[in-house]
């Protein structure tokens, strides 16, 4: 059985519209071509990102979201996806969208990475942005 979740990590953060947002998710999946097994989204601080930021990928800069894949077979999804709240809150004011927008757009970035996209080149970022959009119209 298919499983999205949602957790909190350091933060009282309060997601709406948890049961759209699961299927919306599993949707953008599942038209990729792979199989949901496990994916949480586990919000959290700036300051709790940081540490697992420092701890995993010895980066020492804040990031809005991390992506752990878990996954040991192909094209199957078992992950944790990592999402600080106060980078969120932030470019949503920065880019003028809403928190839910914002918030929307990083969860699907993340998952977007499971998927196989990238964002390291010009060209990767282009096309995530471009991938983000087209799913972000799904919803």
């Amino acid at each position: 059985m298919a499983k999205i979740n949602f957790f909190n990590e350091d933060t009282t953060y309060n997601l709406k519209g948890k049961r759209a947002l699961k299927g919306w998710v599993e949707k953008v999946i599942i038209a990729e071509g792979y199989k949901l097994e496990e994916l949480n989204f586990i919000f959290c601080s700036d300051e709790f990102l940081l540490r697992i930021n420092q701890d995993f990928l010895q980066h020492d800069y804040y990031t809005d979201v991390i992506t752990f894949d878990n996954s040991e077979e192909p094209k199957t999804i078992v992950s944790d996806i990592f999402i600080s709240i106060d980078r969120v809150k932030d470019n949503a004011k920065l880019n003028n969208v809403t928190i839910h927008d914002e918030l929307c757009r990083i969860m699907i970035h993340g998952t977007l990475h499971l998927l196989g996209y990238k964002d390291k080149t010009l060209k990767e970022k282009s096309l995530m942005t471009q991938k983000e959009d087209y799913c972000l119209s799904l919803r």
